[in-house]
């Protein structure tokens, strides 16, 4: 009889508590899995999330805040700057490109953006050629990104109104005839889908793109009053010329310039906060995986020790032996590590839509990560010195002895 038909035979015999021995390293896997996609997604989200715009301008408040709303389209806007300062950061000699958005509206919950069309050659150079369509050229063209694009269904040529604030649904009409005016001019205001954006893997993906203006003629601004903006997005002709464009704009009333990477960099970091929490959570599967495949060993010798004392009367070795509770353990264990990294890949597939919706990460599912590596190593590992104590109280059985008791 050969090592892998006796390991078979004694999974096979124990099958509940194999199955549970199995499942619990799946679980194990999968979160591991899971939690290390969801970390590649932050790292790829952060270093694609603003392109080449590293300072961005906005109104006083939070860095953060400004860095989310405007890259990921995430929360609210911090304010409004005056539109006049654009031309005064576009004639600054450190600016090799700036534009202007405005937001603060949503169709079904997908944001609204105001950016001047140059944003995209800018920002992703030729991966802008449109999926179909064209870019907007005039007030009411829209352009959508691929996710809204698919999510809702729309195609070129559809037309639709939307409604004031940021999410759906976000703020109510009362009975102030200004807000009901402002909440009728919605209504009317109708957008025309001109062009669908391809797949970009940023937050640009679950957004509305339109003309700068539609914000002015959406809230019917008045034409004596000065026009403003939510930001301005800066690239800077080199690092020096950030410095320099952040320390001119940052000192201007009401206004703040940041660097974005930083901002970025601190969203990111409080994210890995998140995710070290999870890791603790890991570290416990980990434990209780490693003390089923433990327990399953100690219970199968238990339940063997005359079937190992009879393997050694005929002919078995203790080396044969040893191996067929080793491979056990390691049979188990690598079973439920294939499961759990199919799993934790198909879990992140199936999330992949709602977590882009709330947050804007790209789940990349079905890409072997560097991480794993460690994963099936560390594993393996683990399984190999549950099973070492087991193994060697079967590899010390004493046959004779055990038949005279």
């Amino acid at each position: 009889m050969s090592v892998l038909i006796l390991l078979w035979r004694n999974v096979w015999h124990r099958k509940t508590l194999s199955l549970l021995t199995i499942f619990s390293v799946a679980v194990t896997a999968a979160v591991i899995v899971l939690l290390l996609l969801y970390r590649q997604s932050v790292e790829v989200g952060a270093e694609k999330g603003y392109g080449p715009f590293e300072v961005t301008i906005g109104a006083k408040g939070s860095a953060t805040q400004l860095a989310l709303n405007t890259y990921y389209h995430l929360g609210a806007p911090t304010g409004n700057i005056p539109y006049s300062l654009l031309e005064e950061v576009r004639a600054n000699h450190q600016v090799e490109a700036a534009y202007a958005m405005t937001t603060g509206d949503n169709y079904n919950g997908y944001p609204i953006v105001g950016m001047e069309p140059g944003y995209f050659a800018t920002r992703y150079g030729t991966e802008t050629a449109m999926a179909s369509g064209k870019l907007y050229a005039k007030l009411g063209d829209t352009v959508v990104g691929a996710h809204v694009a698919k999510a809702l269904g729309l195609h070129i040529g559809d037309t639709f109104t939307g409604a004031h604030g940021l999410v759906q649904g976000a703020e109510a009409v009362d009975d102030d005839d200004e807000d009901g005016e402002e909440e009728a001019h919605h209504h009317s205001f109708a957008y025309t889908v001109v062009g669908i954006l391809p797949p970009l893997l940023t937050a640009d993906d679950r957004a509305i793109f339109t003309t700068l203006d539609y914000a002015w003629a959406v809230h019917a601004l008045d034409p004596d009053k000065p026009k403003e903006v939510t930001t301005i997005l800066v690239k800077p002709r080199s690092l020096l010329g950030a410095q320099a464009v952040k320390t001119t704009y940052g000192g201007v009333s009401n206004v703040q310039a940041i660097y974005t990477s930083k901002a970025v960099a601190d969203v990111v970091n409080v994210l890995d906060k998140g995710s070290q929490a999870v890791s603790g959570v890991t570290v416990i599967c980990v434990v209780l995986a490693a003390c089923s495949i433990l327990l399953s060993l100690m219970a199968a010798v238990q339940e063997r020790k005359k079937d190992v004392a009879l393997l050694r009367l005929i002919g078995k070795s203790r080396r044969f032996i040893w191996f067929s509770l080793l491979g056990e353990g390691l049979l188990l264990t690598l079973v439920g590590l294939l499961l759990g990294l199919a799993l934790g890949h198909f879990g992140g597939y199936v999330s992949r839509e709602a977590i882009f919706d709330w947050m804007g990460l790209q789940i990349q599912s079905w890409q072997f990560l560097p991480g794993e590596w460690w994963l099936i190593g560390g594993t393996l590992l683990v399984a190999v010195a549950a099973t070492l104590g087991p193994s060697w109280q079967a590899y010390r059985v004493e046959p004779l002895q055990l038949f005279r008791s």
